[in-house]
């Protein structure tokens, strides 16, 4: 078996062969590029994450700067997904993405980790678990996803969280290590903030 194969297994391997590295530069200078367009390159900006990622789909936005250990080569982002600037998706192994996902600022999802045992670190070793997020999540500010999670659709992430185990769906979760608050309800539909109603009627002539 052969280093990649490895690493496309969740197994422990060397980042650092030189055909892996070779690589991923290839995909940092794609990345490179990305952060480097100005705010009205819109259509500049749609064709390089079309060409950086493992998959994206429409109407995605991302606001540089974006961070990514393979650009988002093993990225597989559904529709209309947003994320705010200074993303970080640590993407050595695979991090699949639901439809309408939000991103606050600053949250990083990270897929590598290193074996807890000294003498393989100082080998620079390390393996990755995938990352699953499902359709329309939001995910606050500061946040940060651990190797091997998945969190169910719908749900809400408070800022700052540390996500160390799965979330399920239709919740409201937060906390480090993030814990699930309470489901999402009737009580959803009648406020959106603290004791502020939803203006139900104004919306509807509004947005549909």
């Amino acid at each position: 078996m052969t280093e990649r194969e490895r690493m496309a297994a969740g197994l422990i391997y060397n980042p650092w062969e030189p055909e892996i590295s070779a690589d991923q530069d290839v995909c940092l200078e794609r990345l490179y590029d990305y952060n480097a367009t100005r705010p009205m390159e819109k259509e500049k900006r749609a064709a390089l994450l079309k060409q950086m990622f493992g998959r994206i789909g429409e109407g995605c936005y991302i606001e540089p700067p974006f961070h990514a250990n393979w650009g988002g080569r093993n990225v597989y982002m559904g529709d209309f997904v947003y994320a705010n600037f200074n993303l970080t998706l640590v993407d050595d192994g695979d991090i699949i993405i639901g439809d309408r996902v939000l991103f606050g600022p600053n949250v990083t999802v990270a897929t590598p980790n290193h074996p807890i045992l000294p003498e393989l670190r100082r080998k620079g070793l390390q393996y990755n678990k995938p990352v699953r997020i499902g359709h329309d999540v939001w995910i606050g500010a500061g946040t940060v996803i651990v190797p091997g999670v998945t969190i169910g659709e719908n749900t809400v992430i408070g800022a700052g969280s540390v996500v160390t185990r799965d979330i399920p769906a239709n919740v409201v979760a937060y906390g480090n290590p993030c814990t699930v608050i309470r489901e999402i309800g009737d009580r959803d539909r009648e406020f959106f903030f603290k004791q502020e109603p939803i203006d139900w009627e104004e919306l509807q002539k509004r947005y549909e």
